[in-house]
């Protein structure tokens, strides 16, 4: 199967439905990817993101029960697909090739 080109944004969407194994919800994807990155991130940049992903087959969503904290609204559960996690470990083969063949470790000066 061709390997299907992610974006920086996309690759940490998908490795944060990933890493929140089932329980990925837009807010709760928003509020991780700014922990972590340190990023500004708005919710709507978060939803074409899965959008996008999902339509590559990467994720997959379902609706999830009611909540209290919601109003009685359902979440939309995003999860990674097969082919998600394919792509995923293709990235991370590259990305540890890669740093693995540099000459000098890089150092950093504080």
């Amino acid at each position: 199967m061709k390997r299907t080109y992610l974006g920086e944004f996309e690759e940490i969407v998908l490795l944060t439905v990933a890493v929140l194994n089932g329980q990925a919800y837009g807010v709760v994807l928003m509020h991780e990817i700014i922990e972590r990155t340190g990023r500004s991130v708005r919710l709507n940049q978060v939803h074409s993101a899965l959008q996008r992903l999902e339509e590559k087959g990467m994720v997959r969503s379902e609706m999830g029960e009611a909540t209290n904290e919601r109003g009685g609204r359902r979440k939309r559960l995003f999860s990674v697909t097969a082919y998600g996690h394919r792509t995923l470990q293709e990235i991370q083969e590259v990305r540890l090739s890669f740093w693995q063949r540099l000459a000098h470790p890089l150092k950093f000066s504080v």
